[in-house]
């Protein structure tokens, strides 16, 4: 037997499977075996148990309200109907309509509205697919957060994946659990061989952890995954540096559509969202809406204005807010190095051979004119990577070409340590920032060229006075656990190290400003945006100290020599100037791609121009990416965010929590699991419930927490306490997050106290209670849903005067009225239960009329985005068919398009507001006999 299409479901509400009783936790509509429920175990037999149940093969009864079993509360302060109400108040997801947030100041993070502003812009679409393009610094992974939690709150954040470069999951994991408590598995190496080791050979890793974080180069993996992703569906999908998606056919570009493809909310970030090219561009966006843009080659910012939201450090709302949470950056040195005899020989060479184009007897063309230009800024960087890349030359080298190789060689073979004088430069300007023995100061060092990097290692400590362990050293090929390690090290205020060396793999996403703001770089790279890119990861939000950037520019006595004046030096202040008046580089780049940045330059210079002319011709073209970027965030904002109205007993997330724990286990939690205070702070060992919701967080976390065989649990309310564990967890020596969890209202306590309070009544029981009303209220829960089972309207509804001339009044202004709240107090005064059974019926028909004469209201204010993005639909599909296009393409793209259309028609379809309302009765206030005698 299978369950009608038709019943009504809602996450909060009981229902019946294999005669057990199930408590909803969520519901999705629309499956290949009918509609999705999820519950936990209520009855005897199946407390606690986590299942999934279709309505296509099990025979799933939803409780009906007129049956509802009406029973006393005979609990201190009536406290088990308050828990109960909160507990379904927390529960029940927040409907679609309701766009403001609902947690806002809940989290341990400072509530900034330009941090909260792009949660508002998420909730405000059909569904939440926005692009996060705010510059280096301003607090993404923050932003992302804010908009998870939202999403849970809402019931639209089960299943969670992340997809990041490797070299940030572990701060982004850590960032999600210690300021959100969002608890996420981290499927690296390590990740992965857990995997190997716990589920069976074949299963979709993907439906064991319904959280996870991974690297998009593991992921990207299509013969490994991509059998698994096709076959799993996510509540929210969120894709870190997706600058990284664009170029269409690469493994990046297709992963990111299969997850698109598969998911209600896509968040992408990125502080470079896309390569100066308008087409390119376009494809990213239909990632997230494929009926935004008719025309990949002409659209305008306000077709895809609703999509994404791009701030800078000097944008008014950021400007105005983040006040001294982030040092204002400080200037960009040059520190000139005056080449040695044995390195102006090298110059030398390169002038007259190589860029003189003598270097071979054969004509110079197409990538070979580029690789004098190769070992010129080998040698900028250093002597031992030009030696390298004139090695691996040689080794298909002939004739001339062999003998300008040879030459070099010799030259860099002679070349000593001490003939360096930007190692000298280097060691100098250490020592007056002050690293070296017995100093806590920190600096990292960048440099383009792992052989450069790994010299640098080798030397600098020994010049400095430094112990090996004070040197950390990060590059593409380190291992992504080690690399995850080396960063998480160079945080700790207790470490031991003090100087990174590192490649352009730490340019992008990575938190270096904790307890650094020195940076130094070795050599330049010669893009505006890698240079940004890399002063980002010391100059950004929560940077407590002014930022100190010095570059190391070598200069050559020889007037034609291309030195470091001739290109790095100039960009290193045309990037500083960017910065101070734009915010960003973007403006003055031409390009928007680091890569394409430098390939364009060095084209100019082989054409004769410098580096002035090439970027202020780049800035003089008309740029189409500008019009689309230019004003995003830049206008002053003074509305605030949006604020749900959520109706709520307890005045603090603080009370409930500590009302329920002595409610379940009858008020001696300190004897059942070992509860203890200290001040801002509660322990508890966690019963085996609990434990296996905290499985995807880290293994050294939980061990952490181990008290013999059992978890102690140590958490707070207290944002300082909270803040200052986290702070002396980066101050430690080795690797740690905070011994002290923030109990945000996501937090898995939370979650498991709300099943475990809504499970103690039993089946199809709600509670009565003797409060300050005058005849008996009964407060009933009303929900309209889609097709999707998301609510499209929630209505907490009191029903009193029954039966001569019933009235509906809101359920929290009845509460408030009816003083209901911890100081009541329960008398245990006798109430007759049978009168009010015979009232039920009759408050059940009242609430569903109610909602049967509002329907058309509610639907219409359900509907109207829904019509508005109908009609897009149909100018989409007019709009995107050129009659310049050749007759077979036209067609290939009609079929492409018709689809396109039709699967958002589907999805419409799917959000409109369905079926008959769930009715649930929650409780029955009545007046004291006593005081009315």
């Amino acid at each position: 037997m299978t369950t009608p299409q038709a019943a009504t479901f809602a996450p909060g509400s009981r229902i019946v499977v294999r005669d057990e009783e199930w408590l909803i936790r969520s519901v999705k509509t629309g499956t290949a075996d009918g509609t999705m429920v999820k519950a936990v175990g209520v009855s005897e037999f199946v407390q606690d148990v986590e299942a999934t149940f279709f309505t296509a093969l099990e025979d799933i009864t939803p409780l009906v309200p007129e049956e509802t079993d009406l029973i006393q509360d005979t609990s201190s302060r009536f406290r088990q109907s308050r828990l109960f109400l909160e507990a379904v108040l927390r529960r029940t997801p927040l409907p679609r309509t309701e766009r403001g947030l609902a947690l806002a100041d809940r989290f341990l993070l400072d509530p900034l509205t330009y941090q909260q502003r792009p949660v508002e812009l998420a909730l405000s679409g059909l569904r939440p697919r926005i692009l996060l393009a705010d510059v280096v610094g301003l607090g993404k992974t923050l932003e992302i957060g804010l908009i998870l939690a939202e999403l849970i709150r809402r019931g639209r954040g089960d299943r969670i994946l992340v997809v990041s470069p490797q070299q940030v999951l572990e701060q982004f994991q850590r960032e999600l659990w210690t300021r959100f408590a969002i608890p996420l598995v981290r499927l690296d190496s390590t990740g992965i061989q857990r995997i190997q080791q716990e589920i069976p050979a074949g299963r979709n890793p993907f439906t064991y952890f319904k959280r996870a974080i991974i690297s998009v180069d593991t992921l990207k993996d299509a013969g490994q995954f991509g059998h698994h992703l096709d076959a799993t569906t996510w509540d929210a999908v969120v894709i870190d540096e997706s600058h990284n998606l664009i170029n269409k056919g690469t493994k990046r570009n297709e992963l990111a559509r299969r997850l698109a493809a598969k998911t209600d909310a896509l968040l992408l970030a990125s502080a470079t969202p896309h390569n100066g090219d308008k087409e390119s561009f376009a494809q990213l966006i239909s990632l997230l809406d494929p009926a935004a843009i008719a025309n990949e080659k002409d659209y305008q910012a306000s077709d895809i204005a609703h999509l994404y939201l791009r701030r800078t450090k000097i944008s008014p709302e950021v400007r105005d807010q983040i006040g001294d949470r982030w040092a204002d950056r400080g200037p960009s040195k040059a520190v000139h190095c005056t080449a040695t005899s044995i390195e102006e020989q090298i110059f030398d060479e390169l002038t007259d051979v190589w860029l003189a184009g003598k270097w071979t007897d054969e004509a110079i063309t197409g990538q070979h004119r580029l690789f004098p230009y190769t070992l010129l800024k080998s040698f900028l960087s250093s002597h031992r990577a030009l030696h390298e890349t004139v090695t691996n030359r040689r080794k298909k080298a002939t004739d001339t070409e062999r003998a300008a190789l040879d030459r070099l060689a010799e030259l860099t073979s002679a070349m000593t340590d001490r003939d360096s004088s930007k190692i000298k430069g280097l060691v100098d300007e250490l020592k007056k920032i002050g690293i070296g023995k017995n100093s806590a100061t920190r600096a990292v060092v960048f440099s383009e060229r792992v052989p450069t990097i790994k010299w640098l290692a080798e030397v600098v400590p020994g010049m400095l006075g430094l112990k090996p362990n004070a040197i950390r050293v990060l590059h593409g090929g380190v291992a992504d656990k080690d690399e995850q390690t080396i960063l998480q090290e160079f945080e700790l205020a207790g470490s031991d190290v003090r100087l990174l060396f590192t490649g352009d793999v730490a340019s992008e996403g990575v938190n270096l400003h904790q307890q650094c703001h020195h940076l130094i770089h070795y050599d330049i790279p010669w893009s505006l945006i890698r240079i940004e890119q890399r002063n980002g990861r010391i100059d950004r939000y929560g940077q407590k100290h002014q930022p100190q950037f010095r570059a190391l520019i070598l200069t050559s006595d020889r007037e034609d020599a291309k030195d470091d004046r001739t290109v790095a030096e100039k960009l290193l202040n045309r990037e500083e100037t960017a910065h101070r008046s734009l915010g960003s580089v973007e403006a003055v780049t031409g390009q928007y791609d680091a890569k394409a940045e430098e390939d364009r330059l060095v084209r100019d210079l082989l054409a004769g121009k410098s580096v002035d002319e090439s970027y202020d011709a780049a800035h003089a073209e008309v740029d189409v990416m500008a019009d689309l970027f230019g004003d995003v965030g830049t206008a002053p904002v003074t509305d605030d965010v949006p604020r749900a109205q959520v109706p709520k007993l307890f005045d603090s997330t603080q009370d409930f929590v500590d009302a329920a724990l002595y409610e379940i286990y009858e008020d001696r939690p300190e004897d059942h699991i070992d509860l203890r205070r200290e001040d801002e702070l509660m322990t508890f060992l966690a019963p085996d419930d609990l434990v296996h919701r905290l499985t995807d967080l880290p293994r050294t976390y939980l061990r952490a927490h181990r008290e013999g065989e059992d978890l102690r649990l140590k958490v707070t309310f207290d944002r300082a306490l909270a803040q200052r564990k986290l702070d002396q967890a980066r101050e430690s020596k080795t690797p740690m997050w905070p011994d002290i969890a923030f109990l945000s209202d996501v937090h898995p306590i939370v979650d498991w106290l709300v099943d475990k309070v809504l499970i103690r009544l039993g089946r199809q029981q709600a509670p009565v209670l003797i409060a300050d009303v005058a005849a008996p209220t009964f407060l009933i829960q009303g929900v309209y849903a889609n097709r999707l089972g998301q609510p499209t309207v929630v209505q907490w509804m009191a029903v009193s005067d029954l039966p001569a001339s019933p009235t509906i009044r809101p359920m929290d202004e009845v509460l408030r009225e009816a003083n209901v709240g911890p100081a009541m107090v329960n008398r245990a005064e006798a109430i007759a239960i049978d009168p009010l059974k015979a009232l039920l019926p009759g408050a059940v028909a009242v609430a569903r009329q109610y909602l049967e004469d509002k329907r058309a209201e509610w639907a219409e204010a359900n509907a109207e985005p829904l019509r508005k993005y109908r009609e897009q639909l149909s100018a989409f599909q007019q709009a995107s068919l050129f009659d310049e296009l050749p007759g077979a393409h036209r067609e290939k793209r009609r079929q492409r398009v018709d689809a396109t259309v039709q699967e958002q028609h589907d999805l419409l379809d799917r959000l409109e507001t369905d079926g008959d309302p769930l009715l649930r009765v929650l409780a029955v206030l009545v007046p004291s006999q006593e005081s009315a005698a």
